[in-house]
């Protein structure tokens, strides 16, 4: 038996298992399974290996995407540049485990991303700095899209809310939310900005699924907008996954 799993904490519902198991019947691919594995401290990876030897991958998610690193082998070029892992492929040799971590949220992002994007998208409005946002940044860097990061509280290198002037928005096309914001069960928020300035040449990316229309969709999409949500990078990063773990190109 193969075992895959998500390693994270905690681990209310989850997309992977239910994606996973779901494509194991419907593929009638056999002797396998997917299985939650919630630690809160990561330094217990090590154990839960130990005790379970068949798993071969995992997904990873808050809050270890981070500090998984220091327990892999080797880490892909595009996951050491964003900073962060969200897939791990596993492999024993003579008794020794092998980990090679992946980011396939960048992935899933950039080929969800690409086929809508319009040559006004040259510069892009990113809301929040935090996790979600490493793959976002490396995607855009990769495309030559320049970015301005938009937060709450006052960091380096990024401007507030209350910074965004018309002229910034006017000149910013593409809106990528990459916070909670708007995430149920808090659906009736969204990033704060002035939604009537928007109009059919903007593109607003929200890697929020659920709900699949957001607050923050929704405003953009009443003053012409394209929108997307977070639900097709999401099945695309974990077809990814799934091509690490049985190395299929």
């Amino acid at each position: 038996m193969k075992t895959y799993g998500l390693i994270g904490y905690p681990l209310s519902h989850s997309f992977s298992k239910k994606y996973f198991t779901e494509k194991f019947q419907n593929e009638g691919i056999t002797n396998n399974q997917y299985e939650l594995f919630p630690i809160g401290d990561i330094n217990s990876l090590p154990d839960l290996l130990a005790e379970n030897p068949s798993i071969v991958g995992l997904n990873v998610t808050i809050p270890h995407k981070v500090t998984v690193l220091p327990f892999l082998n080797d880490i892909e070029e595009a996951a050491e540049k964003i900073g962060a892992v969200n897939c791990i492929c596993i492999r024993s040799f003579e008794g020794d485990t092998y980990m090679k971590g992946y980011n396939t949220d960048a992935f899933g992002f950039e080929e969800s991303l690409k086929p809508l994007l319009k040559p006004q998208h040259q510069k892009a409005l990113v809301f929040g700095d935090g996790g979600a946002a490493k793959a976002v940044k490396y995607v855009l860097e990769k495309l030559n899209i320049e970015y301005q990061i938009v937060v709450r509280k006052a960091i380096s290198g990024a401007i507030l809310y209350e910074d965004i002037t018309a002229e910034i928005l006017k000149s910013h096309k593409l809106l990528i939310n990459t916070t909670p914001l708007g995430m149920s069960p808090h659906i009736e928020t969204c990033p704060n900005i002035d939604y009537s300035l928007l109009n059919e040449e903007y593109l607003a990316y929200d890697l929020v699924y659920n709900p699949l229309e957001t607050i923050f969709l929704a405003k953009a999409a009443e003053n012409g907008a394209s929108i997307k949500n977070g639900l097709e990078m999401l099945y695309k990063q974990a077809e990814k996954a799934w091509c690490i773990w049985n190395n299929v190109r």
